[in-house]
């Protein structure tokens, strides 16, 4: 209550800064760094800063307030150095910053960073430059500093999918081992108990600034000091008041906490380990050291498990395997690793030799993330029903201790069997829209794990998820509509060990950075530039090209970005003995009006742009589908699909499936009947993805 009204103070004070009154308008601006710039999905670099003054309309504001910068470029920034900028102000829903300072052109800097902050930087860039390559040089930094920025995309879900993502955040674990390392140093130097603790706790501070203070960072220092409390201490009643003062001393210092999901992960972690690791470790029928290596991770995800649920919508049962796995080495990696980021500025050799020995460990991590990730996961609703499901079946097993193992043992029927009857795509399938949030990948099944894929989406681990999901380890042919970021991001989730024969592009090559992208990613592949009147045959499927013409034509612009890319799409008829489709990427309606006299009515059509308010009426009355597919993401900026789309094709009878609301859909056809079966369903409680 106290944390929640100390927040409540300052969020006041952040809504009433000066900075308020100016969203959406030009200023020039002084920060000083608060945080190290991180890569965004973007490519633009993020930071916190405190605004410390501003221009705008003639007048000086000066203030401390804290704000968020996006700038493009690369930053070589430090926490403490002064820069200046001229920006426009959004306003954010990030809690804890007044605002979004969106940098126009380049960010000057005013001063340079201290010799300390320099030093800390050299640490943590050396480690990071002598890491090596590959996803084992990515989990180094990862492991020692929290340092990510290595990481690809499909490694960080390979790590959140088996129940690792814990050893590349810095956490009470590595204060614990730091410290204990510390301590064990200290004795051959110092004799007194009392002055061994104290050098441990100026060497815990040392590593708090090395990693950077942030709020998660200062939040697991406070679960350490609490773990070696429990470890050190006489009485091990003196865990649970330590746990209790660190709560309290982590919410007055930073009221945020207070309703901060890691914070309550921190907790619920910390107290799992001290409350139910013990009897775990007690009652396992298992040697005493498998017993105790056991024990911690199924305790933290018991205790963890409601609020997990709330925020992913799944559990990962083989992390408890992962976790089993990966613990010998987890200490090893991270001290050496510790070693050899403080070596790394004066001994570079050193740091490279104790590198290569970590590197064996750090990959068998890699080797079992992968391994564990292609494992399915329990899929759970998220958010608050999630979370009452899973505290009611904890609830059940904790207050009917007499039938605990009949219960578990039906608990476990029944999430089987949820888990095989809703399974997807369930058995065959011809079409699958895949989800990949806001964006579009479409999937035409060839047999033989073949298939012709229309466009990848914006996220290379959606695209990779969906496509294994559908057993797609070949595409004949690739055809990407336009290179928005939404239809050809995620190129590398689709090329993740799959071989691409053919791909088909249009003749507008713009935005000219992500076409080079890709088309560099598909170097090895045959690429060609199809125009109208293009028809091929891939196995039994026949397409035929609709769109675009040989010379690019000029149409009106209509409201919003990109409307000549968009009406460069490749629009394309697909064909085969038992179903039509047709696609016709973003095509907007002066574009899409030219087709009507070149279609036919269609068994399936791929609305274009998301299903947004520009649609040609008479087109869709020229296609009359029995069945429509949304590719759109939930609650997308764009209000995408638009009500009016949705009822023009209502009114044609048309039946509406849209992934935000039905998830990934596999549509089977048989003689122009369609069977549709979709991943996402209210009566889903539980299943396997």
């Amino acid at each position: 209550m106290v944390g929640a009204a100390a927040m409540s103070m300052r969020q006041a004070s952040i809504q009433n800064s000066a900075i308020t009154d100016y969203f959406q308008s030009e200023i020039n601006f002084v920060a000083q760094v608060i945080t190290d710039p991180s890569k965004t999905s973007t490519d633009n670099y993020s930071f916190t800063a405190r605004l410390l003054n501003f221009e705008a309309d003639g007048q000086r504001f000066n203030l401390r307030t804290p704000v968020r910068v996006i700038s493009k470029g690369d930053l070589h920034l430090l926490p403490g150095q002064q820069i200046t900028a001229d920006a426009t102000v959004i306003k954010t829903n990030e809690a804890r910053v007044a605002a979004l300072l969106i940098v126009n052109k380049e960010i000057s800097i005013l001063t340079q960073p201290s010799a300390w902050a320099s030093g800390l930087g050299s640490i943590r860039q050396g480690l990071r430059d002598n890491s090596g390559s590959g996803d084992a040089g990515a989990l180094i930094p990862g492991m020692v500093l929290g340092d990510t920025s290595k990481q690809s995309a499909e490694f960080k879900e390979a790590m959140k999918r088996s129940g690792l993502t814990h050893l590349v955040a810095v956490s009470g674990a590595n204060f614990a081992i730091v410290s204990t390392f510390v301590l064990w140093c200290m004795q051959f130097v110092i004799k007194r108990k009392n002055m061994r603790v104290v050098a441990t706790a100026i060497a815990l501070i040392c590593f708090i600034a090395l990693v950077r203070p942030s709020p998660s960072v200062l939040r697991a220092a406070a679960m350490a000091a609490v773990l070696l409390t429990a470890q050190f201490g006489k009485r091990s009643s003196d865990s649970l008041p330590a746990l209790g003062f660190a709560i309290c001393a982590v919410v007055l210092g930073d009221p945020w906490q207070s309703r901060d999901a890691g914070f309550a992960l921190s907790v619920l972690a910390t107290a799992g380990l001290l409350l139910l690791a013990p009897r775990i470790q007690d009652k396992l029928p298992t040697h005493k050291k498998l017993a105790s290596a056991l024990a911690p991770p199924i305790a933290a995800m018991v205790f963890c498990a409601p609020i997990l649920v709330s925020l992913s919508g799944y559990l990962a049962p083989m992390s408890v395997v992962a976790n089993l796995f990966a613990a010998p080495v987890v200490a090893p990696i991270t001290v050496l690793g510790f070693i050899a980021a403080l070596l790394s500025p004066i001994a570079p050799w050193l740091t490279q030799i104790i590198i290569a020995v970590i590197r064996l460990p750090a990959g068998f991590i890699t080797s079992i993330a992968h391994w564990i990730a292609g494992f399915p996961v329990l899929t759970i609703y998220k958010g608050m029903i999630g979370f009452l499901i899973v505290a009611l079946i904890a609830g059940c097993l904790t207050l009917f201790k007499k039938f605990r193992k009949h219960l578990m043992i039906l608990l476990l029927i029944i999430v089987m069997s949820l888990g095989w009857v809703q399974r997807w795509p369930a058995g065959d399938w011809d079409i699958a829209q895949c989800d990949v949030g806001q964006g579009d990948s479409l999937a035409i099944n060839l047999g033989n794990n073949r298939a012709v894929v229309i466009d990848v989406g914006p996220d290379p681990v959606a695209e990779d998820k969906c496509l294994k999901s559908l057993v797609v380890q070949e595409i004949p042919l690739l055809i990407l509509s336009h290179f928005h970021a939404d239809h050809v991001g995620g190129l590398a989730g689709l090329l993740r060990k799959r071989r691409v024969a053919q791909v088909w592009i249009s003749n507008n090559r713009d935005p000219q950075i992500a076409s080079a992208m890709a088309l560099n990613a598909l170097k090895d592949s045959e690429i060609i530039t199809v125009q109208k009147g293009l028809i091929a045959q891939v196995g039994g499927l026949k397409l035929e090209v609709l769109w675009p013409e040989a010379n690019s034509r000029s149409f009106e612009e209509l409201p919003g970005d990109g409307s000549a890319i968009n009406n460069s799409s490749i629009a394309v008829t697909a064909r085969t003995a038992d179903w039509t489709l047709f696609s016709a990427g973003d095509l907007e309606p002066p574009a899409q009006h030219e087709l009507i006299n070149l279609v036919e009515a269609v068994d399936i059509y791929k609305v274009s742009h998301h299903g947004s308010k520009y649609q040609d009426e008479a087109l869709m009355r020229a296609l009359s589908p029995q069945i429509a597919l949304i590719s759109v993401g939930a609650n997308n900026r764009y209000g995408h699909p638009a009500a009016e789309s949705i009822d023009s094709l209502t009114r044609l009878g048309t039946q509406v499936f849209r992934t935000d609301l039905d998830g990934a859909i596999a549509i089977q056809a048989t003689a122009h009947q369609m069977y549709v079966r979709k991943s996402k369903s209210k009566i889903r409680l539980f299943y396997w993805s």
